[in-house]
């Protein structure tokens, strides 16, 4: 048995726990994140992530879904682990950060770092389209409604629906589960959509950083924001991020939403 030190941050209700340790192929990571994810067993989160430091500002993220599975990446949870980061080394002011992630490197900003609650902003890279699901069938979408399935680092599908609060997401999204869905409204405002998720590995969350960033691509391309908007607001249960489109460059996206730190806590394992 070893002992691990976590933090617990939230990126609007998605909750990761953070440990700092080189990650080590040895070490049976899926089983840890499935005990300290469960909140039965441990202080209960959504994913496990595992910080590693290259150097001053130059970090490397693994992420453990609450099933033990892995992801390539997460909107909310590279914002967890910088903000993690900030408290860890004492890092004050506005820091950016370069993180080695599954999906390729990322650069995260965080704003007043050292805080309880910062927030972030991240280079997510580009969008890029992915093959149809081989078991997306069993859905039964209604052909005349929009769907993408496409890459923001991890695999996402976006559908657009009229009513999100209305959609049997557990029960869809068990059906696809080795990708993220999405389904999304638009509204209430000109520049916004409304969206619900049900994620890989881990089920309905309250917010998805990659799936809000597919969803406001896939929001401009049908047409539920006007062809100026610049930066889309997503609504979500957990709450509000921005999702820049095109920046820093064509076709990629920046995400920028807030991190907030919950407690310190220790468990065996």
């Amino acid at each position: 048995m070893a002992t691990l030190d976590l933090l617990k941050l939230s990126g609007l209700g998605n909750d990761f726990l953070v440990h700092a340790a080189d990650h080590d192929s040895r070490t049976d990571w899926p089983s840890i994140a499935r005990m300290v994810c469960n909140a039965e067993t441990g202080p209960g989160a959504d994913g496990l992530l595992i910080l590693g430091r290259v150097g001053e500002t130059h970090l490397s993220m693994r992420l453990y879904n609450a099933d033990g599975s892995t992801a390539e990446m997460s909107g909310n949870g590279i914002r967890c682990l910088a903000h993690a980061a900030t408290l860890l080394y004492s890092h004050t002011g506005d820091v950016e950060y370069r993180v080695d992630t599954l999906a390729g490197e990322r650069l995260v900003r965080v704003s007043d770092a050292g805080k309880e609650t910062v927030v972030a902003s991240v280079d997510m890279g580009a969008i890029t389209p992915l093959q149809e699901p081989s078991n997306w069938g069993l859905l039964q979408c209604d052909p005349m409604r929009p769907v993408v399935h496409v890459s923001v680092g991890n695999p996402h599908s976006v559908v657009g629906v009229d009513d999100v609060a209305v959609v049997p997401l557990q029960q869809l999204g068990e059906l696809v589960p080795q990708i993220n869905l999405e389904v999304v409204e638009p509204g209430p405002e000109p520049d916004a959509i409304t969206m619900r998720v049900h994620e890989r590995g881990v089920g309905i969350t309250a917010a998805c950083g990659t799936g809000a960033c597919a969803s406001a691509w896939a929001a401009k391309r049908w047409g539920l924001v006007p062809k100026s908007t610049e930066a889309v607001t997503v609504h979500m249960d957990g709450g509000d991020v921005r999702v820049i489109l095109d920046q820093p460059s064509p076709g990629r996206v920046t995400l920028v939403g807030p991190s907030r730190h919950l407690l310190r806590t220790s468990v065996e394992a």
